[in-house]
């Protein structure tokens, strides 16, 4: 992951972060050692950053768009009300197995839900008001993934979407690629809704937090 600050203040803000608990190490361990990209994982720093903000938040209902290994669902769920649901959506079954097995070796197993398939046409059937939802799947659909859960997210909940920043390409639309391009709408689109009030933080790649009025 290449860092928006320098190497040296990623890993010193680490090493003044809460590490992550066993569970969470090896499941860092293995997608780096099981799969091609383990850049997509969230990593220590920003699993921390999700578990706060969770827990801050103490949802009862929470959705995830983009499991990957099921590392960021396992911080999100950490905040969880005690009768809390997190939904967890990935269309490839590789990295959904990987991150079942890790779910079900969790204190979470019986709370969180894994749906393989593509989130555009889950979200279509699912029927419950989030508490908090984070967006960490293809960039080209962003916009629309925002668009099918708006309105089913409470008054006062929230919406995070990850890697907003885009390496930084997003400084310059005009010669950004169509992720980034998709990254630079995505925050015009939110940052346009009066539904909305936003901070976007330069954490790792960049995170948008959105707050529904």
């Amino acid at each position: 992951m290449h860092h928006l600050t320098s190497e040296a203040i990623h890993q010193y803000a680490e090493s003044y972060t809460s590490k992550e608990d066993e569970l969470l190490y090896d499941l860092n361990r293995q997608t780096h050692l099981q799969t091609a990209l383990p850049v997509m994982l969230s990593g220590h720093l920003q699993g921390r950053f999700l578990s706060m903000i969770s827990k801050m938040i103490k949802p009862r209902y929470v959705l995830e768009i983009g499991t990957f290994t099921g590392y960021s669902a396992l911080c999100l769920a950490e905040g969880m009300h005690p009768d809390g649901q997190l939904i967890t959506i990935d269309n490839h079954p590789e990295q959904a197995a990987i991150a079942k097995a890790y779910f079900d070796k969790s204190p979470y197993k019986e709370q969180i839900n894994l749906i393989v398939g593509k989130a555009i046409e889950v979200l279509n059937y699912l029927n419950y008001e989030f508490d908090l939802v984070f967006i960490d799947a293809d960039k080209i659909n962003y916009a629309n993934y925002f668009d099918l859960v708006i309105d089913r997210v409470k008054s006062g909940g929230y919406i995070l979407a990850d890697n907003v920043l885009y390496n930084g390409e997003v400084l310059d639309p005009a010669q950004a690629g169509k992720n980034a391009l998709a990254m630079h709408q995505y925050n015009q689109k939110i940052s346009l809704d009066n539904r909305l009030e936003n901070v976007l933080l330069p954490l790792r790649d960049g995170i948008m937090i959105s707050r529904k009025k």
